[in-house]
């Protein structure tokens, strides 16, 4: 398969399917993910769809906060270090160009984001707003 951008709906199917799929599996992701998510991983997907279509095809399918979710999780830096790690190398397996830059950047900072509230959260919740 002759890789292009990330141009259509079915191309960010194909992104988050194909990462969420090594999501599952993982040693260090999969229990998390499997323990937030259960057995709703069609409504999950659904949800990852429309988010990355609004990030990356600028069509505004996407309503909600996406921090949210994760405010509670036991998630440390090392969790984004291996999620990012897999989201990279999902890009890059399916995708070349500036859109597939873009998903990595935007991958990126909302993982710094999410390290930052999580751990201002646990450092002082009396302070925190969600």
């Amino acid at each position: 398969m002759e890789k292009h951008d990330i141009q259509t709906r079915e191309d960010v199917e194909l992104l988050v399917n194909q990462f969420y799929d090594k999501i599952k599996i993982d040693g260090q992701l999969g229990g998390i993910f499997w323990g937030a998510i259960g057995e709703n991983w069609s409504e999950h997907l659904e949800i990852m769809y429309r988010f990355w279509q609004t990030i990356l095809l600028k069509e505004s399918t996407y309503t909600g906060s996406p921090f949210r979710p994760h405010a509670s999780m036991p998630l440390q830096a090392t969790h984004f270090d291996r999620w990012m790690q897999l989201f990279i190398e999902t890009v890059d397996a399916l995708f070349v160009g500036p859109t597939a830059a873009t998903a990595k950047l935007q991958a990126q900072s909302m993982a710094s984001m999410f390290l930052k509230r999580i751990e201002t959260k646990r450092q002082s919740p009396e302070k925190f707003i969600q």
